[in-house]
């Protein structure tokens, strides 16, 4: 029992930090209306007409590769003809910057005996900020009800991208997420 009990601080940080480091937010907007009943059949528009949601093909591949198997695995069948719903995705990839703070000194060592000699709040503010460049990309994925020729919703998933290579885990996590949040949509509105 005290191993555990000093393992579980350890643990709750590793967690902590894991879920910290990829953050993907998904935000649900232009609900027309609630879902009348559970799709059975689904198309992904992208693909029909040769749009392309993203400037890199390979990551284009992946969000439309990705939300054809995730659907197929929900039990929704891919369906040109005449599908319940239609999926639509495109994105938004911005360039931006942020200020960051840098703490040369840390909260230890030298500022335990003069807090006030090495605190870099008090010294001229020089080398303190300085700014970080990273990519805010929004997966925005639309389901339209062929039936009502409405929008059902519309899904966008939101990250910051501070790697160029951690860019791909995003994008296959924003559609997992995407995916996620229209199931639990659609079960949450059953009647």
């Amino acid at each position: 029992m005290k191993s555990l009990s000093k393992k579980l601080p350890l643990l709750c940080m590793i967690a902590y930090s894991l879920s910290s480091c990829s953050t993907i937010e998904v935000f649900k907007e232009k609900t027309e209306f609630r879902p009348y009943k559970e799709y059975q059949s689904f198309v992904i528009l992208n693909r029909e007409v040769g749009f392309k949601g993203f400037n890199d093909e390979f990551l284009d591949a992946l969000v439309s590769d990705g939300l054809h198997q995730l659907f197929e695995e929900q039990g929704l069948v891919y369906e040109r003809e005449n599908p319940d719903l239609v999926i639509r995705y495109t994105s938004n990839e911005d360039l931006r910057e942020k200020e960051v703070m840098n703490n040369m000194y840390p909260m230890w060592g030298w500022r335990v005996w003069d807090p006030f000699l090495f605190d870099p709040r008090f010294n001229n503010n020089r080398g303190m900020y300085s700014t970080k460049n990273y990519e805010l990309m929004q997966l925005i994925v639309d389901f339209i009800d062929t039936k009502n020729d409405k929008m059902l919703m519309q899904l966008t998933a939101v990250s910051e991208i501070h790697n160029p290579n951690d860019k791909k885990r995003k994008v296959r996590k924003s559609v997992e997420k995407v995916a996620e949040t229209y199931m639990g949509h659609i079960q949450n509105s059953k009647p």
